[in-house]
């Protein structure tokens, strides 16, 4: 950090921003494999906030690497500060007063953790989306692990490089045997309460 700033206050804070929207603003960090169903599950969560009026947006992983973060790749430090850039946008977007959702397959505890010290550990709910590397490999939506096993691709989670699954998560979904309805339900259940505030 540069000694030569400082930080600027401002008068309209974040619980101004909440009263105005009508409900409490946090983050939802959707965690998996790829192939796991985090972007499908964010964005079908998003869709159902939206109808009951809540203001939300969601990051996504692939379309986060074709803007703010096209120039890193897939190696441990590039996924670090990866995961670091979408804590502080989050952050930003957590204090206007937006229920933000972001899928991104996150694989190390460290950069996790990291994610709750840039945001707040209490603006942070972290839900595992847990899906058997079987089940990932046989959707393979993108193709991505029939050529990482070709050795077309590197540090590819799952096969080249490790995923390190959340110890304490907020929420796990198992999407091996559930369908698509019934996690975004249990999504839903654990969202809704949380969203009421006191204002």
């Amino acid at each position: 950090m540069s000694s030569h700033t400082r930080q600027q206050a401002y008068r309209i804070t974040k619980l101004d921003r909440e009263k105005r929207h009508g409900h409490r603003s946090f983050l939802l960090w959707f965690t998996g494999l790829s192939g796991s169903g985090k972007s499908t599950l964010a964005n079908l969560v998003e869709q159902e906030l939206y109808k009951r009026g809540i203001s939300t947006y969601c990051l996504d992983g692939d379309n986060i690497r074709q803007g703010i973060n096209k120039d890193l790749s897939f190696a441990p430090e590039d996924r670090a500060e990866n995961i670091r850039r979408i804590a502080e946008v989050a952050r930003l977007m957590i204090d206007a007063g937006i229920l933000t959702l972001a899928a991104f397959v996150s694989p190390y505890r460290e950069d996790r953790d990291k994610i709750k010290t840039i945001v707040g550990k209490n603006e942070v709910f972290e839900i595992y989306v847990n899906t058997s590397l079987e089940e990932c490999e046989r959707r393979d939506v993108k193709g991505l692990y029939k050529k990482a096993r070709a050795g077309e691709i590197e540090n590819m989670t799952g096969i080249s490089a490790p995923y390190e699954a959340p110890l304490s998560a907020d929420l796990e979904i198992v999407t091996d045997n559930q369908s698509v309805d019934v996690s975004v339900k249990k999504i839903l259940d654990f969202i809704l309460e949380k969203l009421k505030y006191n204002l």
